[in-house]
């Protein structure tokens, strides 16, 4: 199965995978799952690096960290194609959420234009079902 890991995801994994449901642990840990992550995400998380030290007791680093992601992790990152900024035009956003994150709409149409099975902890993230998007929620 292809996986493209919300941001969150990545963030518990590799930090508290206490934060992580028994069933997201067992698809990031199945041999058979193919893992990614967006370049969107990889842009977070250089900022939060930057900005909030994220995982900076790990990496000495942003760019060690991104160097790791599939150095040490084996998760692909996926370049923004210009089919998944088509996408990303056309997407319907949860209005009734009031979700207005660009780099998550970015993620969706990333996981949608793909066919690829988006995780992530985001509460908002069911309602782009109806569009077309494969979702497993990390509910814990």
């Amino acid at each position: 199965m292809r996986i493209l890991l919300d941001t969150n995801i990545y963030i518990y994994w590799t930090t508290d995978q206490g934060l992580l449901s028994e069933n997201v642990l067992s698809i990031l840990n199945d041999p058979s799952s193919l893992l990614y992550i967006s370049a969107e995400s990889v842009r977070e998380l250089i900022i939060a690096y930057n900005n909030k030290g994220l995982g900076n007791k790990r990496w000495r680093t942003a760019e060690d960290m991104v160097r790791s992601i599939e150095e040490d992790y084996y998760i692909e990152i996926l370049p923004l194609q210009k089919e998944v900024m088509q996408t990303y035009s056309r997407l319907r956003i949860n209005t009734a959420m009031n979700h207005k994150d660009p780099s998550d709409h970015v993620i969706i149409a990333h996981a949608m234009t793909l066919g690829m099975t988006l995780v992530s902890s985001d509460t908002r993230f069911p309602y782009y079902r109806r569009q077309g998007l494969d979702f497993v929620f990390n509910e814990k």
